[in-house]
């Protein structure tokens, strides 16, 4: 049986979990409400502030759905209580972000600024301080969106293995590489 899968996920107080038709999970909570469709063969039952899921067969498919289902209804439920967060930093000269509520001005290198539009469900600031990296920090409740934009944020300048530019997650180490002159 999946280790994570078979471990119940707690409910905290003041967050309602229920299951709906067509096997929607429903997580209502102080930071807002998030769903996720449950494959039919998994069985989710809410009893005693805990949500178990349970599989029907050991199947490799319902072995795999077992804990991810599993992990899923726990990132919903840590996301309507607590949020996620994710950190970007601008590595580079002249490298700049701002931001106007939920658009982001970013300038990265290229003959035009390119102006990213932040889901209005994740909430985004800036920062830009004399002698360090600009800063992008993202926040929200869905996990999965989170790192989607964060994501096609990063892909819009990759870090280069040669200097090192590009956007980054803080704490993101990038493997430098030599270059021409490393081979004579």
């Amino acid at each position: 049986m999946s280790r994570i899968g078979k471990k119940p996920v707690s409910i905290p107080a003041g967050v309602t979990v229920s299951v709906g038709k067509d096997n929607v999970v429903t997580v209502k909570g102080p930071k807002g409400e998030l769903k996720q469709p449950i494959d039919r063969d998994i069985t989710i039952e809410v009893k005693d502030n805990e949500v178990l899921i349970n599989r029907p067969t050991d199947q490799i498919r319902h072995r795999a759905m077992h804990g991810l289902y599993r992990a899923l209804i726990a990132n919903l439920v840590k996301g309507v209580t607590e949020g996620f967060k994710l950190n970007l930093e601008l590595v580079g000269v002249g490298f700049k972000a701002a931001n106007a509520g939920n658009t982001l001005d970013l300038a990265l290198g290229y003959s035009h600024n390119i102006i990213f539009e932040i889901p209005k469900e994740l909430k985004v600031t800036t920062l830009t301080e004399k002698g360090q990296n600009p800063k992008i920090f993202l926040e929200g409740s869905d996990k999965q969106l989170l790192g989607q934009v964060a994501a096609k944020i990063r892909g819009l300048r990759k870090p280069e293995p040669y200097k090192g530019k590009g956007v980054r997650f803080v704490g993101e180490v990038v493997r430098k590489k030599a270059g021409k002159s490393a081979g004579k």
